[in-house]
């Protein structure tokens, strides 16, 4: 009697016995190939937790911030999906930097320029459902910090201002700009998962890259089991080090003003971003004209896709000239997420702009 494979013959089971169990995978790659599964796992995490969170939460700025209180202290297991969703976000972004530095180092963006292109722009939606779900609890920083911000998009000739009012949905930060940030938020991280799965399609096509930088089909074997067990490794560590965060300092990545509720009349002695938008921020006020910083700001994440523009006549993978240029350009994105929380003033406001200028060179000089 003839036997017959279900890997092979239904649709689904199709797609991922070739897209996962059978993906031909290069021998030689590390651990630091696993950041991707880390990433997809967290985002799972995120969208999981967050569709739990907003089972309970007001999107009205009267009762938002009182809202979250009451799933922390009332809601059973509350305080677990709000400090898991809240952490999420900062280990997300951990893993993004490093996938990102893990492909500018061992030159992605030169053989996969679809992927490259497809990742900038997941970074750029995950910075955008970031920043807008920090508003939402409604806190003094969330408050100010949406003011500030979006305040910026009317320095932009012509449109600015109608864009910034619609944002709102007023003439200034209140209900409508609340009810808008929750659709968005609720929204992006959908359109975050598709751009993954594009991401995946087109990193499948050609295949991964590899620390050797050598050509990936003349050593390749089968992601399942071998691989799969290697991406499990590290995620049982980041699900036991989430776990000690959770429960012993699960609020050491946030700001203390946030803990109070939303007030127009008072304004915080330093308005900053989270932690992973630092470096980003200390470029923005570095520009004393706000159209300058707008453009700043835009740039210094675009900027990355001048890698996948560039032509490359030759292969630079072991060039120790690079290799500087790549520790220089790190060091100045950590210079500048500390800059950017120190208060404006001197010595930050002039070593943040000597340090923009080097940040902006050295992907240029890259």
């Amino acid at each position: 009697m003839k036997k017959y494979n279900i890997l092979k013959i239904d649709s689904v089971t199709k797609i991922i016995n070739s897209s996962l169990l059978n993906l031909p995978t290069p021998l030689s790659i590390s651990f630091i190939w696993n950041i991707g599964f880390l990433l997809g796992s967290t985002l799972i995490v995120q969208i999981v937790t967050g569709l739990l969170l907003s089972i309970n939460y007001i999107r009205s700025t009267s009762e938002a911030f009182d809202s979250v209180i009451h799933i922390i202290r009332d809601i059973d297991r509350g305080w677990t999906v709000r400090y898991l969703h809240i952490n999420g976000a900062s280990l997300f972004f951990i893993l993004l930097y490093i996938h990102i530095g893990r492909g500018i180092y061992f030159n992605s963006f030169k053989n996969l320029r679809l992927v490259w292109l497809s990742g900038v722009i997941i970074l750029l939606a995950s910075i955008g459902a970031a920043f807008i779900g920090y508003v939402l609890p409604w806190g003094q920083i969330s408050f100010w910090g949406a003011t500030v911000i979006t305040r910026i998009i009317s320095a932009v000739p012509y449109i600015g201002l109608i864009v910034t009012q619609w944002l709102w949905g007023n003439f200034s930060v209140s209900q409508p700009t609340l009810n808008r940030f929750f659709s968005f938020h609720y929204l992006i991280p959908l359109i975050i998962l598709v751009l993954v799965i594009i991401h995946l399609i087109l990193l499948h096509e050609n295949g991964s890259s590899n620390p050797l930088g050598l050509n990936p089909d003349y050593d390749k074997m089968k992601f399942f089991p071998y691989f799969m067990v290697k991406d499990t490794s590290p995620l049982i560590m980041i699900i036991l080090i989430i776990r000690f965060l959770l429960s012993l300092r699960p609020n050491v990545l946030g700001d203390v003003e946030n803990f109070n509720n939303a007030r127009v009349t008072t304004t915080p002695p330093h308005i900053q971003p989270e932690w992973y938008f630092l470096f980003a921020y200390a470029i923005l006020r570095s520009i004393p004209s706000k159209l300058g910083g707008v453009i700043a700001i835009i740039a210094s994440i675009l900027i990355l896709l001048i890698l996948c523009i560039k032509n490359y006549n030759f292969n630079r993978k072991f060039s120790v000239y690079k290799k500087n240029i790549f520790w220089i350009f790190i060091s100045l994105v950590i210079i500048l997420t500390w800059i950017g929380a120190n208060p404006v003033e001197p010595p930050y406001t002039i070593i943040g702009q000597f340090m923009t200028l080097f940040y902006f060179f050295s992907l240029i000089l890259f």
